[in-house]
């Protein structure tokens, strides 16, 4: 092994490998959820590592050419240390970009020019960083490989439903909007009788005191597709779920429900947030092309074109019945994190940016209402959202601080629910209609006419993953009774 690594021959293959492989590990090793698809690993060992090696290769074969022989000490030493800083500037996605590099390229030829004896120690620095983010990415696949899916285990025969009525559904999701009722709350304070009245003059019904089971897209969706708690797999570190997008988008009891039912099934976004790391689409049809999914990213990309697709697929002639699913990535919620200012001019600030895109959101959803209703006024449309807006509060991430504020709980978990009911035949169970966790088993009941399916209703209650002001952990924070608690929740098994 020795001789291999000082073997003038391999001294490229090694430099290249060194210079590309720790960043690809740290990078797994911190966002292994977005990264996790084969078509990942294929890509980031193509492009990172093997070519790396074959590029080291080249530009070491180059300056053995007789002119250029006395640099070739020089060679690998720079361009060693450019591609691997260069990858892990990549990696975090530090800006600014020409800053950055001048430092690279400034570091790159000092340690070239005055340290390039030394520099198969870095070599070996490298690696040894390589083998520490191996093990950490190694951990991770464990956990991964050993996780303990039996939650998503349905306590029936839901997944085998045979439908009776067969309308177009239409689940249509505004990220963040509240519910019409909190929208007139203090800490929103919305005029918003224009879309309320559309609502109402086209037979919709709404559901005032609907709310969220939790306060994330992914977490939300997760249970509402599987119809059933996950409780963030008790861990406030991740606060998310595992596998999440894979429910959401791959596999699902309610999108097999449909498919089994013969349904035509269409995933539409604006955003490629639910598709970042390339779940197997279990829709039969997106407006969202693989291709054009990056395999790094930090953030959910440009708007994609919704409006003029979904119009598209509902005049595609194909004679089934149809289940969309449409994500509208308005009016969202509040900044993400806390950032350098703060105070009551910040509040207010946000919550006009939640004001404007929300008029954006009724925008769209009445142009898409509209051209449902004129082709299929029998349709079953839901507008269901996955969580509150967060206004009132200076940032998202302050909502995972212990709280008793009614205000502030509401902002974080009230979220619409409006309903046009086919031929406005509404069963007399849609009282049930509490939170997304049972939405879908309650419009499968519905639609197979059989309500033996609400024996199994899950607990109507909303979690969080407190992580400052108490004992970190998930807590519930409303309860089946639609009281404020604060109660840690821990796996059964302990």
């Amino acid at each position: 092994m020795k001789e291999y690594f000082t073997a003038k021959k391999t001294l490229p293959i090694l430099a290249g490998l060194a210079a590309g492989l720790y960043p690809v590990l740290f990078y797994y090793s911190r966002n292994f959820e977005r990264a996790k698809s084969w078509d990942h690993v294929f890509h980031f060992v193509l492009f990172y590592i093997i070519f790396s090696v074959i590029a080291f290769t080249i530009v070491y074969r180059i300056f053995k050419i007789k002119s250029l022989v006395r640099y070739s000490k020089f060679a690998l030493p720079f361009l060693n240390i450019t591609v691997f800083l260069y990858f892990l500037k990549t990696f975090t996605f530090v800006h600014p970009e020409r800053k950055i590099m001048v430092g690279i390229l400034v570091v790159a030829v000092l340690f070239s020019y005055f340290l390039n004896k030394h520099f198969k120690k870095l070599l070996a620095f490298q690696f040894i960083l390589a083998a520490i983010g191996l093990f950490n990415v190694l951990q991770l696949i464990y956990e991964k490989i050993t996780y303990d899916d039996s939650w998503l285990e349905q306590p029936d025969a839901i997944e085998e439903v045979v439908f009776k009525k067969k309308p177009n559904v239409y689940f249509i999701e505004p990220d963040g909007y509240v519910s019409f009722s909190e929208l007139k709350s203090d800490f929103y304070n919305v005029e918003n009788s224009e879309f309320e009245g559309f609502l109402k003059q086209n037979n919709f019904k709404t559901y005032p005191d609907f709310r969220t089971n939790y306060k994330s897209t992914l977490a939300s969706n997760s249970a509402a597709f599987s119809m059933k708690h996950h409780y963030h797999n008790f861990d406030a570190d991740f606060e998310e779920v595992e596998n999440a997008r894979q429910i959401i988008i791959s596999d699902n009891p309610v999108l097999n429900a449909f498919k089994n039912n013969g349904y035509e099934t269409y995933f539409l976004s604006e955003k490629k947030y639910l598709l970042l790391n390339r779940p197997e689409l279990g829709y039969h049809h997106s407006n969202i092309d693989y291709d054009d999914i990056q395999y790094l990213h930090n953030d959910m990309g440009p708007d994609e074109l919704i409006v003029e697709p979904f119009s598209d697929y509902l005049n595609d002639g194909i004679d089934k019945p149809k289940f969309f699913f449409v994500e509208i990535l308005k009016p969202w919620h509040i900044r993400t994190g806390k950032g350098n200012e703060s105070g009551p001019e910040v509040v207010a600030s946000e919550r006009q940016k939640y004001i404007d895109r929300l008029r954006e959101s009724n925008a769209m959803m009445t142009e898409m209402i509209q051209n449902i209703l004129k082709k299929d006024p029998g349709a079953l449309i839901m507008i269901m959202a996955d969580h509150g807006g967060f206004v009132g509060l200076e940032y998202t991430r302050q909502a995972n601080i212990k709280t008793q504020d009614p205000q502030i709980i509401n902002s974080v978990f009230s979220a619409i629910l409006t309903i046009h009911w086919p031929n406005n035949e509404i069963p007399s169970y849609d009282t049930e209609l509490q939170s997304p966790v049972n939405v879908f088993r309650i419009l499968l009941s519905y639609l197979s006419e059989n309500e033996t399916y609400l024996e199994h209703l899950q607990p109507d209650e909303s979690f969080v993953a407190i992580q400052e002001g108490a004992p970190k952990g998930i807590y519930k924070y409303i309860n089946d009774a639609r009281e404020i608690v604060f109660e840690k929740q821990e796996p059964k098994n302990k």
